[in-house]
């Protein structure tokens, strides 16, 4: 019986783990700065982002590459400047951004 929930624990810990670090992630890049999960500060909220990018192919790569070098004229006048995130963190930055659709 133990042998059989060790698995499904472990499951349960690395589906939620990360989501917890990808917001982690986001403050220390201060992502939140800008943005926030429900409401739009001076950026959209990523719940906006995440409806706007929700049909969109390759959505991930295509915004973790603004995440990464920034975006102009796309939410309004004030550009999203380029954030200081290795390709790895934009990806997983994007990916968190995206799964609020």
């Amino acid at each position: 019986m133990i042998k059989k929930a060790i698995p499904a624990l472990l499951t349960v810990i690395v589906v939620m783990a990360p989501a917890q670090a990808s917001e982690e992630l986001a403050k220390a890049k201060n992502c939140m700065t800008c943005h926030s999960i429900e409401r739009k500060i001076v950026g959209p909220s990523y719940k906006e982002i995440a409806a706007k990018r929700a049909a969109e192919k390759g959505a991930e790569a295509a915004l973790a590459g603004k995440i990464k070098g920034g975006s102009k004229d796309e939410w309004g006048k004030v550009p999203m400047p380029a954030n200081a995130v290795s390709d790895a963190e934009a990806a997983t930055l994007a990916k968190w951004v995206l799964s609020f659709k």
